[in-house]
């Protein structure tokens, strides 16, 4: 069956009581994106298509994200494309909704607060960022709700999928979930790399050829890391700093071990001491104009 393309609210209910009736289905997966699709996102669709009967995209560029209106224009809108790609994944609708049928009365005057957790990293660099971001994402998971019962007329199970790039996003929505009481799990997708271990992202677009082979030295400081935390030797975060900062291609905006739920610095990484337990390593950089981030569990 082809995907199909739904931009009302009531469209996306109708087309997805619709389709677990038909599937028999007793799951659905929402995979909610900024569109600008490539093969991460592809890995979330295709890790939802696995675990659920019915699988959403949504597609939507979110205004509250953005500081700048130029910054909102330049985001590159690239539906037919999008479409095809997920289509290839095997997703069942894309739900694609104007601005004013997500923001009816414009912007809403009652927006969802990321707290103290969207505060630091990303939120101290883009303030009013996560705000943006949780009012909408908050938004999509009532949108993407199933549309009908299960086919043993209980609930279906319903589940929403996040890219394990965006670590910080996706530490807010797992705290918002659980915070608010929202009936659906967070599943986490890992990062997906090019073949020269560069995290995927449609940011990486507006790099040049000499940006993009500087911006490797993002991913192998982040797996200095994480071969120091696996033998259990000191992280000493400074030399992995250091080869970060000696790319002059490359202006460091943070490079932290953080605590994975809490984003609180891990007193691990300022000590000559073995890495123990779990962490996470978390770094921004512009790499020319183009601002990156990435990131690398780690454990000992």
């Amino acid at each position: 069956m082809a995907i199909k393309l739904v931009t009302t609210a009531a469209e996306l209910r109708a087309e997805s009581a619709r389709l677990l009736a038909e599937k028999r289905g007793s799951s659905q997966g929402l995979v909610p994106t900024m569109g600008a699709l490539h093969t991460g996102h592809a890995a979330l669709a295709r890790t939802a298509v696995e675990q659920n009967d019915v699988v959403v995209a949504s597609i939507f560029v979110n205004p509250l994200q953005f500081g700048e209106a130029a910054d909102l224009e330049r985001y590159p809108r690239t539906l037919d494309a999008d479409m095809a790609l997920l289509d290839a994944e095997g997703v069942d609708l894309v739900f694609a909704p104007s601005v004013d049928e997500v923001y009816p009365g414009g912007e809403p005057l009652v927006r969802v607060t990321s707290g103290p957790l969207g505060e630091k990293w990303e939120g101290a660099s883009r303030p009013g960022h996560f705000d943006g971001a949780l009012t909408v994402v908050a938004k999509l998971l009532h949108y993407g709700l199933p549309g009908g019962p299960a086919v043993d007329g209980g609930a279906a199970a319903y589940r929403a999928y996040f890219g394990q790039k965006d670590a910080q996003q996706l530490a807010l929505v797992k705290r918002m979930v659980a915070d608010l009481s929202f009936p659906v799990d967070i599943v986490a997708v890992p990062t997906v790399r090019n073949a020269e271990g560069l995290a995927l992202s449609s940011r990486n677009r507006f790099l040049s050829e000499e940006e993009r082979e500087a911006a490797l030295v993002l991913s192998r400081a982040l797996r200095l890391l994480e071969s120091r935390a696996l033998a259990n030797e000191p992280l000493e975060l400074d030399s992995a700093v250091a080869l970060v900062e000696s790319q002059p291609l490359v202006t460091l905006d943070y490079f932290d071990v953080v605590d994975p739920r809490t984003l609180e610095p891990l007193a691990e990484n300022c000590k000559e001491t073995p890495f123990r337990g779990e962490g996470l390593a978390i770094i921004a950089a512009k790499v020319g104009p183009v601002r990156l981030i990435d990131n690398v569990p780690l454990s000992s």
